[in-house]
């Protein structure tokens, strides 16, 4: 499950990431909030700190670069580094809960925050269907299923 919450992830950070508008990445709405390349960066660390976990050697480290195409690389790079790492055979220390109530659920937070900073900056994402959504374990790369469930409108009458 744990595998799948990471395609999850992944699936929803590239809608949210795919094609931003001019200037995204330095748009802040608060003097005192990040800025998307500010949370970009982030979602590498938290993905990178999950690794320790899951390895049992829990460390922190802020690594932003800084640099939007190169912090999305950081972030996906360290999402497929996870997924290899919890496909493997090797004895995982850390649990399934600390891994996904850390940095999992945090990540998750940092995705809707870029959403709602899409919409901020005048270019929101379709809503979607993501119960529906073509979400394949191991699939944690920007290369995601095309075969979306998006509509117009209402939610509530899909």
């Amino acid at each position: 499950m744990l595998r799948h919450t990471l395609a999850t992830l992944a699936y929803r950070a590239e809608k949210v990431l795919r094609d931003p508008p001019r200037g995204f990445a330095e748009l802040r709405v608060d003097p005192t909030a990040r800025t998307p390349l500010e949370l970009v960066g982030h979602l590498g660390d938290l993905l990178e700190w999950a690794q320790t976990l899951v390895r049992g050697d829990a460390k922190w480290k802020a690594s932003s670069v800084g640099e939007w195409d190169n912090d999305l690389a950081r972030f996906f790079g360290a999402l497929a580094r996870l997924d290899e790492l919890l496909a493997s055979d090797a004895a995982l220390s850390g649990t399934p809960e600390q891994v996904f109530q850390g940095p999992i659920a945090d990540a998750f937070t940092h995705v809707g925050q870029l959403a709602l900073l899409r919409r901020c900056g005048g270019s929101p994402v379709k809503p979607e269907s993501f119960a529906r959504a073509e979400i394949a374990t191991g699939r944690v790369g920007r290369d995601q299923s095309g075969n979306r469930k998006e509509f117009e409108g209402d939610a509530s009458a899909k």
